[in-house]
């Protein structure tokens, strides 16, 4: 029964169902291009969120997932601060399930609350299909699902 009020609660915050596996191409640490017009230009990866992993193994995500990110470079209002974001492309080539292989020309985020909504108003660039899947709120502001 809890199981099913957790997925509820994660629906309601505009994520959807199953990661399917993707290849996890983004260790912490990596830097990310901010791919909506909230104001930061670049980022880095803090911790992956829900990440379960094994002594001294270096957290890593994957297209979809929910990370911490720290501005680097961008407005000075986002400098320096913490937030929620979304991993919209990655460059480390994965395997869909039909047999075709993905891959990037960069690495790129959108900054969301930690309701899941968007920060931003408009996202740059080509969004993941396994991430539109996954978020809705980021698949209605795409301008391109690949």
């Amino acid at each position: 029964m809890a199981a099913r009020a957790k997925m509820r609660a994660l629906v309601a915050k505009g994520m959807i169902g199953q990661r399917p596996k993707i290849s996890r191409g983004l260790p912490a640490g990596s830097i990310l291009r901010c791919a909506d017009n909230t104001g930061a230009k670049e980022l880095r990866l803090v911790q992956v969120m829900g990440y379960k992993g094994r002594l001294r193994r270096v957290p890593s995500a994957a297209v979809g997932d929910r990370i911490t990110v720290s501005v680097r470079h961008g407005t000075p209002d986002m400098r320096k601060k913490i937030f929620q974001a979304v991993v919209i492309r990655q460059r480390k080539p994965y395997r869909r399930p039909d047999g075709f292989w993905v891959q990037f020309e960069d690495n790129a985020a959108v900054i969301i609350t930690p309701d899941g909504e968007m920060k931003g108003t408009e996202i740059r660039g080509p969004v993941a299909k396994e991430a539109a899947e996954r978020w809705p709120r980021i698949a209605s502001a795409a301008s391109i699902i690949v």
